[in-house]
């Protein structure tokens, strides 16, 4: 069996979105013939919300290697939260001392510590050992540069991870062996940067689901009220982050609820709107990002919004509770939002808000799981609030028959399932091992 290396900085019991892939492949990376091995930071060195229950997820059997870190009680006078920046020489030491010792056929970097991808050429420099990047994220991005964007979210901090992204991307990507991504949209802007990526093969695959994760959700014990609940209410629920690039969205979604109370007040008054874990702060350090705009189009009496971060089990149980779930789009329109995944598993009604062209406006129409609301960045957005209003006497009604398409469950459990993506994932780490003229370093 080969054995592979995958460098992952978070890792239970911290509850991070860049280490799912990870946790929910573990079970499945045996039965297509590799052996992972996890290189992670201790819990002592991590900064962040912690879900113990997420230790009870990882197969017992799994060899996790923890290391520590530069520790926060003195980096944070610094500046320096980064835990990719506090963990980097300390991973490159154990790397070393793994690689000279035993036998790893291949590094899998699956993070958005993006300084912890120069390891990889490093360590191929040293091992002859190929590495491969899971692209979660762009890490170089004209986001902020783009019409319409929000001013970036700013300081030299910003300014500084802008400047290594220029730096250090280039660099990393030399002699990468194999990369995949969450979006086509990623693999495209890497080609198009770095040419010399064309003979380097890649994959488009998502994060998928796990049904081991929603049987273990639901068996938790009665989780905290995160609100409550009055007869005839209609209670629409979205877990997540909730960042600079959805705006655009929610206002689309609460100027549609503003027009539906002047067509139909009593009815519009029995919808409220969760936004629950919109940050990825610690209780009681979230500030409030939603309400805000809800407030700015005049619902914001029926829109309610906890910012800290809940825990990922926490929030499949919540969504499984809920009436109808909530997708806002991104105007980054490579965005690819995970949480469609376990939103299908619940089989609960889905409200998608989503840009025309985007990525995940066609993972909607591909899985045929949702009521999709579409419109374009600019020009009238009147379609998309009559299509929400039609929404909205749905919801009340009770959705009669036809309200949605019929669910795609073939093409879900072949594509977004944690197994068969876990499959897709070893695909790609044999084409990695296969002979590859690279540029020399």
């Amino acid at each position: 069996m080969k054995r592979a290396l995958i460098v992952s900085p978070h890792w239970p019991p911290l509850n991070a979105p860049d280490m799912q892939r990870v946790r929910m492949s573990l079970p499945y990376y045996r039965s297509h013939g590799w052996e992972p091995i996890i290189l992670c930071v201790g819990d002592a060195w991590q900064d962040g919300i912690r879900e113990p229950e997420l230790d009870q997820t990882i197969p017992p059997d799994i060899r996790v290697i923890r290391v520590p870190a530069l520790s926060l009680s003195w980096t944070r006078f610094l500046g320096l939260h980064n835990v990719g920046l506090r963990c980097w020489l300390h991973f490159f030491w154990a790397g070393c001392r793994l690689l000279r010792r035993e036998k790893i056929d291949l590094v899998f970097f699956s993070n958005t510590q993006f300084v912890t991808f120069t390891l990889g050429r490093i360590w191929r420099a040293l091992f002859e050992i190929p590495y491969v990047f899971d692209v979660q994220d762009p890490w170089r991005t004209d986001y902020y540069e783009r019409k319409g964007s929000r001013r970036p979210p700013g300081g030299w901090k910003y300014q500084l991870a802008r400047c290594m992204a220029w730096l250090l991307e280039g660099w990393s990507f030399r002699r990468v062996s194999a990369i995949m991504s969450v979006s086509p949209h990623y693999l495209n802007d890497l080609r198009a940067r770095y040419p010399h990526l064309a003979p380097v093969p890649t994959a488009v695959i998502g994060f998928g689901a796990s049904r081991d994760d929603l049987v273990k959700a639901n068996a938790l014990e009665a989780p905290v009220e995160r609100y409550h609940r009055e007869d005839g209410e209609i209670h629409l629920l979205y877990t997540g982050a909730s960042g600079p690039v959805m705006p655009h969205s929610l206002t689309v979604l609460f100027d549609g609820l503003k027009l539906y109370h002047r067509r139909s007040p009593q009815r519009a008054r029995r919808l409220q709107f969760h936004f629950l874990g919109t940050s990825y702060v610690a209780p009681g350090q979230g500030k409030n990002s939603v309400i805000p705009v809800a407030e700015s189009c005049g619902v914001g009496s029926q829109v309610h919004e906890i910012p800290h971060r809940l825990g990922h089990l926490e929030c499949l149980r919540l969504q499984t509770e809920a009436d109808i779930l909530l997708l806002p789009g991104s105007s980054d329109f490579a965005y690819s939002p995970s949480k469609i995944y376990p939103y299908y598993l619940t089989g609960r009604p889905i409200l998608g808000a989503v840009f025309k062209g985007s990525v995940m406006e066609k993972l909607l129409d591909d899985l045929a799981c949702a009521y999709v609301v579409r419109f374009d960045l600019d020009g009238s957005k009147e379609a998309a609030y009559d299509a929400l209003c039609r929404f909205f006497d749905l919801a009340i009604e009770g959705f009669p028959p036809g309200s949605f398409p019929p669910r795609n469950d073939a093409y879900f459990n072949h594509h977004f399932h944690a197994e068969t993506l876990t499959a897709l994932q070893c695909e790609l780490f044999e084409q990695a091992l296969s002979p590859l003229i690279a540029p020399s370093p």
